[in-house]
C-alpha cells in the first residue's frame, strides 16, 4: 500500500516561523514533523509515499530527495494552486489509481498503530475509513459521530460549542479506495469533509470511522508546536530521538560539548555539534538545536531553539522560540511566548516581550524593549565599524563569508593594481580570516603584501611604504572569542570617518568590483621586515646617553607578538635587558584586565628582585605597554601618561601635546610647567593621530596605554614608547618613581549608562540644557565644567546603545558625586 503524506500548507498561524520555511519542516526535537510522520509510516510498512506540495515546495524536496536517507520512496506531486485537502491529493491520481492508500498530514505529531487502522479498512470492506481521536476541546476540529459499528453517521467542520455532540474529531488520517476519485474534480479546490464525504453518505457508500488510541497533536498554534515538543521529551509519544540518554530525561546528541559545570534539569534536547559552556543553565523542556552555542549565564526554560542559534552571555529565555541562524546578545530577555524568525539579531539587553512576534532578517538595537510585533522595519542603527574597526564574535557576527565581503568592498573602494598589506595577529581564529580577505582581495584586482603575524605598529609602518591600505585581523582586546577587523589607510593610520562611511556605503549596496582573469591580484611576502622597523625606529628616536646610562630593564613580551620585533631592538639598543614571555601562544591572543593586572604584578617582583631600572610589558599586538617602576610598583595607565608627559615635555620645553578630552586636567598644569601646550582631541585614535602629524607636536597619549611619538610615527606604538621612554631616563637620571611623585595626584571616575539609540539625541539635548551657564565644551560630546574646576563630560558611543561619563574633581568622593549627578540626568532622558 502507498501513502500520500500531505505537505502543502502554508502554516499562516505559525508565522513567523513559517515565513521562511514550509511548516512541514518544523523541527520538534530537532527534527522536521514530517520526519516524524514518515518514520511513523516506515514502521508500518508504508514505504512508498507521495507527497503534495504547495507553499515553499522547493524546500521540502531539497529536505527529502527521493526518501533514500530514510530507506524510503518518495515522489513529489506539485499544485500551482491551493486546492484542498481531496484536491491535492486528487493532484497525485496517477500514483495511486492501483490500489489502498493511506492519506495523512505532514504537520501532525502521531503515534497511531496505523497498521491497526489499514485492518479495521480492509474488514469493514469500506470505501474510506476516518481516523477519529479522542480530545478534551473539539472546536478547532471537525466533529465525527459513529455508530457501534463504527460506521460515520454525521460530520461536523470547525462547531460552535451549541454543536458539539461528542469529542471524537477527524484527525486528517484515512485509508481509501481509488474509486474516491470518482467524487473529487480535477483541478478545482475541493476538500474531503466538506464536500467529498457528505455526498459519499448520500450515496450510502461504505464511510467507517476508526477511533485511535495513542498521542495526536495538530501542530497548528505556537502553543502546540511548544506543547510537542515537550510531549516527546517527556515520552508521551512514541517519536524518535537521536542522541544518548546521559541522565534520566536529558538527551545529548552526537559531537555536542556540555560542559560538568553547566546546569542540566531535564527532560530536555541538546542537538549534535552544540556547545553549552560552564554557568549556563538549560531547564525543563528546552530544545537546543544543532550547532547551538549556548554562553555562560545563560537561561534556557521551555525554550525551542532551532539551529545554529548563539545564546549570549547572562542571556534569559522562558517559553519562547528562537528560529535557525539568530544571535541573542548578551543580556538579552526573551518571554513566555515570543517567537523570533530566522537570522535575526537581538541586540544586548534587549527585551523581547511575551507573544511578541519578531519577523525574519530583524535586527532588534541593544538595548531596545520590545512589547509589539516587528514585521516590516528593523528597530535598528546598523554600524559596520564601531571603535575598532568592524568588530564581533567569531563565527556568529564575523564569519569568513562577512570578511570576503567586507575585503571585496574595501578593494572596489581603491584603484585597480592598488597594493594591501594584511598582517594577524597569532591567533588561529585571525588566520583563517586573514586567508579569506587575501583571497577577496586578490579576487577584486588588487596585489596583497601579506606580513603574516606581526605586532601592529609594525603593520602599520609596512602599509606606509607605498601601500594603498592594510587590514589586519586581531582577537578583541580582553574578548578572547571576539575579532577585530582593522582597515589602515596609506599614512598606517585608522581609516578616516570619509573612508569609513564610503567602505559602508559600497558594502551596504554590495556592489563589489571582480576582476576579469588577466587581472588577479599578486600575493607577496616581503622579508626583512622586523630588521627595516627597528632601523628606521632608533634612526628617528633620540637613544644618546642610554649605553652610558648602564641601564637595565626588564621587558615583558606577554606572549604576543612584540616577541617577534624584541630581539633586532633590544641587540641594537645596548641596553641591559632581560626578557620575559617571548613565545607566542596561540591559546592566548588576548588577555583580561585581570591576566593582564598578574602579569605585572609579576613583572614588579622580577624588577624589584633584579634591582632594573623599570619594567615594561607590551599587549599582545605590541600596541601599547604598561609600566612598572624601580620598586616592583605598577604605574597605572593614567599615571603613565603624566610620566612620560613631564619627561617629555621638561627635555623639549616647547611644542604641543595631543592628549583626548577625557584625560586629567592636571596634564595642562605639566605640559604648562615645562613651557608646552596641550591640544585636547577627540576620544578618535584617528583625531590624535590627525593632531600627531602635525609639526611641532612633540607627544601623545590616550591614558591606556597609548602612545604616540611623532618624530618616528603618528600611531600608537609600543616599542617606539619604550625606546623614547630608555632614551628619557637615561638623561634625565631620575626614577620612575621620582618623576611620579613629583606630579600632582588626579581623580578621574568613570561609568557607562544603557542608552537606546532613539533616544541619544535627546539625552546629549537634555545635557546641554541642564548645563545652564556653565562652561560647554564640545570637542567631543558635551563637557561641562563647573566655576571650581570640577568637570564632567557626556559622550555617546558611536557603535553601541551606550554612554560614557567622565567626571574630575579635587578628590575621589566629589568626582564620584559629581558622576551621580549627571548619571541622573542622562537617566531621566534615557527613559
Amino acid at each position: 500500500m502507498k501513502a500520500v503524506v500531505m505537505a502543502g500548507g502554508e502554516g499562516t498561524r505559525l508565522r513567523p516561523m513559517t515565513a521562511s520555511m514550509p511548516k512541514p519542516l518544523l523541527p520538534v526535537v530537532n527534527k522536521p514533523i514530517m520526519e516524524h510522520v514518515l518514520k511513523l509510516l516506515k514502521r508500518h510498512g508504508l514505504t512508498e509515499t507521495v507527497v503534495t506540495v504547495q507553499f515553499l515546495a522547493s524546500l521540502v524536496k531539497n529536505y527529502f530527495g527521493d526518501g533514500e536517507e530514510l530507506g524510503m520512496e518518495l515522489t513529489y506531486a506539485n499544485e500551482e494552486k491551493p486546492l484542498g485537502t481531496a484536491g491535492s491529493v486528487k493532484n497525485a491520481e496517477e500514483a495511486l489509481r492501483d490500489d489502498s492508500f493511506l492519506v495523512i498530514s505532514g504537520d501532525a505529531l502521531t503515534d497511531f498503530d496505523l497498521t491497526d487502522l489499514i485492518r479495521f479498512h480492509k474488514e469493514r470492506g469500506a470505501m474510506v475509513t476516518v481516523c477519529l481521536t479522542r480530545v478534551p476541546n473539539p472546536l478547532e476540529f471537525g466533529i465525527t459521530i459513529v455508530d457501534e459499528d463504527g460506521k460515520v453517521e454525521r460530520f461536523l467542520e470547525k462547531p460552535t460549542w451549541g454543536q458539539v455532540f461528542s469529542d471524537t474529531v477527524n484527525t486528517g488520517i484515512y485509508v481509501m479506495e481509488p474509486e474516491v476519485f470518482d467524487y473529487v474534480e480535477p483541478d478545482v479546490p475541493v476538500d474531503w469533509s466538506g464536500d467529498v464525504f457528505p455526498q459519499l453518505m448520500k450515496e450510502g457508500k461504505p464511510i467507517y470511522g476508526y477511533v485511535a488510541e495513542g498521542y495526536w497533536e495538530d501542530v497548528g498554534t505556537h502553543e502546540s508546536y511548544v506543547k510537542a515538543q515537550a510531549d516527546v521529551l517527556e515520552g508521551k509519544v512514541d517519536a524518535e530521538r537521536d542522541g544518548f540518554e546521559i541522565s534520566p530525561g536529558v538527551w545529548v546528541d552526537e559531537g555536542a560539548e556540555v560542559h560538568p559545570d553547566a546546569v542540566l534539569r531535564g527532560p530536555l534536547y541538546i542537538g549534535d555539534y552544540a556547545k553549552v559552556e560552564a554557568g549556563a543553565e538549560v531547564r525543563e523542556h528546552s530544545v537546543v538545536g544543532s550547532n547551538v552555542v549556548v554562553k555562560s549565564g545563560a537561561f534556557l526554560h521551555r525554550a525551542v531553539v532551532h539551529n545554529n542559534v548563539y545564546i549570549g552571555p547572562q542571556s534569559n529565555l522562558r517559553g519562547c522560540v528562537i528560529g535557525k541562524n539568530t544571535d541573542i546578545m548578551r543580556a538579552s530577555r526573551i518571554e513566555d511566548g515570543a517567537v523570533v524568525g530566522d537570522e535575526c539579531l537581538i541586540g544586548e539587553e534587549s527585551i523581547v516581550q511575551g507573544n511578541v512576534r519578531v519577523y525574519p532578517f530583524k535586527t532588534i538595537e541593544a538595548g531596545a524593549f520590545v512589547n509589539t510585533s516587528v514585521i516590516w522595519e528593523s528597530r535598528s542603527q546598523a554600524h559596520l565599524f564601531g571603535a575598532r574597526g568592524v568588530s564581533g564574535i567569531l563565527n556568529v557576527e564575523i564569519t569568513p563569508e562577512l570578511a570576503v565581503r567586507l575585503a571585496g568592498a574595501y578593494a572596489t573602494t581603491l584603484k585597480k593594481g592598488s597594493t594591501v598589506c594584511t598582517a594577524r595577529d597569532h591567533s588561529r581564529g585571525a588566520r583563517a580570516l586573514k586567508r579569506a580577505i587575501i583571497s577577496a582581495l586578490q579576487a577584486s584586482a588588487i596585489d596583497v603584501r601579506d606580513l603574516e603575524n606581526v605586532p601592529l605598529p609594525v603593520a602599520r609602518q609596512q602599509t606606509a611604504r607605498g601601500s594603498a591600505g592594510g587590514i589586519m585581523i586581531r582577537t578583541t582586546p580582553g574578548v578572547p572569542d571576539s575579532v577585530d577587523i582593522m582597515f589602515i589607510d596609506e599614512r598606517g593610520a585608522e581609516l578616516s570617518q570619509a573612508g569609513q562611511r564610503k567602505l559602508d556605503r559600497v558594502y551596504a549596496r554590495q556592489e563589489y568590483r571582480r576582476a576579469f582573469p588577466g587581472e588577479i591580484g599578486d600575493l607577496s611576502f616581503p622579508s626583512s621586515v622586523y630588521d627595516s622597523y627597528t632601523g628606521s625606529l632608533l634612526r628617528a628616536v633620540d637613544t644618546t646617553g642610554v649605553t652610558e646610562a648602564g641601564l637595565k630593564v626588564v621587558v615583558d613580551a606577554s606572549n604576543g607578538s612584540s616577541g617577534l620585533v624584541l630581539p633586532s631592538l633590544l641587540g641594537r639598543l645596548g641596553v641591559d635587558s632581560l626578557t620575559i614571555n617571548p613565545g607566542l601562544d596561540e591559546s592566548r591572543p588576548t588577555e583580561t584586565a585581570e591576566s593582564r593586572r598578574a602579569g605585572l604584578v609579576r613583572l614588579g617582583e622580577i624588577v624589584a628582585s633584579a634591582r632594573a631600572a623599570f619594567g615594561v610589558r607590551f599587549d599582545p599586538v605590541g600596541e601599547r605597554i604598561s609600566l612598572v617602576d624601580e620598586h616592583g610598583r605598577i604605574v597605572e595607565d593614567d599615571r603613565a601618561l603624566l610620566v612620560l608627559l613631564d619627561l617629555v615635555a621638561a627635555e623639549r620645553r616647547s611644542g604641543r601635546v595631543a592628549l583626548p578630552v577625557t584625560t586629567t586636567r592636571i596634564a595642562e598644569q605639566v605640559a604648562a610647567y615645562h613651557g608646552t601646550q596641550v591640544e585636547w582631541t577627540t576620544t578618535s585614535p584617528d583625531d590624535l593621530t590627525r593632531v600627531s602629524r602635525d609639526d611641532g607636536t612633540v607627544f601623545g597619549g590616550d591614558g591606556r596605554g597609548g602612545f604616540v611619538v611623532p618624530e618616528f610615527s603618528s600611531v600608537f606604538d609600543g616599542a617606539a614608547a619604550f625606546v623614547r621612554l630608555i632614551g628619557l631616563v637615561a638623561r634625565t637620571q631620575l626614577t620612575l618613581s621620582q618623576i611620579d611623585a613629583r606630579i600632582p595626584r588626579a581623580h578621574v571616575s568613570r561609568r557607562d549608562l544603557a542608552t537606546p539609540w532613539a533616544v541619544k539625541g535627546l539625552v546629549m539635548r537634555t545635557v546641554v540644557e541642564a548645563a545652564g551657564d556653565r562652561s560647554v565644551d564640545t570637542t567631543d560630546g558635551v563637557r561641562v565644567v563647573e566655576s571650581d574646576g570640577r568637570w564632567v563630560m557626556v559622550l555617546p558611543d558611536p557603535a553601541e546603545a551606550v554612554t560614557h561619563l567622565w567626571a574630575e574633581g579635587p578628590d575621589e568622593a566629589s568626582a564620584q558625586a559629581l558622576l551621580d549627578e549627571w548619571a541622573a540626568v542622562v537617566d531621566s532622558a534615557g527613559h
